[in-house]
């Protein structure tokens, strides 16, 4: 009788025990997924790079980068890029920007997800700093000015299965944050605005 129970308690706590370890790895797989994309570029997904490369020198090659804006419809804001497009040298770090507007009567905190188009480009795209994966919180009216600074790698170059790409498309689509507590105020007082 007592290894019954010895083996039910056993039973009971090891399937507790890959429940709990399931219900972690759900809410861990979000970020996980996105720390994979970030640093592998996998699915279009820009690498992110924490210094900046030098400036390119004179005469390198030129790509044009499309700025692309989309809000889901769960989120009252309106969000656009302050330019279409920017045709810059390859290895030169560059700043853009995006303006965001809370059309609601109550504060509204968005998050944005990423992707670069064409996807096999995605790697070679580097974003030194950028307003993604940071929850804002905008105020009822309140516009920002969001800054994302980036640059294309100059192996891009080297690639042989990316010597057809001259344009790229960064699009950044925001979502309705499910914390709307939690968010950083997305003040932007100098114009050049946005978190991380």
């Amino acid at each position: 009788m007592a290894a019954t129970r010895r083996r039910n308690l056993t039973t009971a706590v090891t399937l507790f025990a890959v429940v709990g370890g399931m219900v972690g790895l759900a809410f861990a797989s979000v970020p996980l997924y996105r720390l994979f994309c970030q640093v592998t570029g996998y699915g279009g997904t820009p690498v992110i790079e924490t210094a900046a490369l030098a400036a390119a020198t004179a005469g390198a090659p030129m790509v044009t980068v499309r700025f692309d804006a989309n809000v889901n419809g769960a989120l009252p804001w309106r969000f656009r890029p302050a330019q279409a497009e920017l045709t810059v040298p390859v290895g030169e770090e560059t700043l853009a920007f995006y303006t965001a507007r809370n059309d609601s009567e109550v504060a509204v905190t968005g998050t944005a997800t990423f992707n670069v188009t064409p996807y096999k480009a995605g790697p070679y795209f580097n974003k030194v700093q950028c307003f993604c994966f940071t929850e804002q919180r905008l105020e009822p009216g309140e516009e920002v000015s969001m800054a994302v600074s980036f640059f294309v790698d100059p192996e891009i170059l080297k690639d042989t299965n990316t010597t057809d790409v001259k344009t790229i498309t960064l699009s950044y689509t925001f979502f309705r944050a499910s914390d709307q507590d939690g968010a950083q105020t997305a003040d932007a007082p100098d114009g050049a605005g946005g978190k991380g």
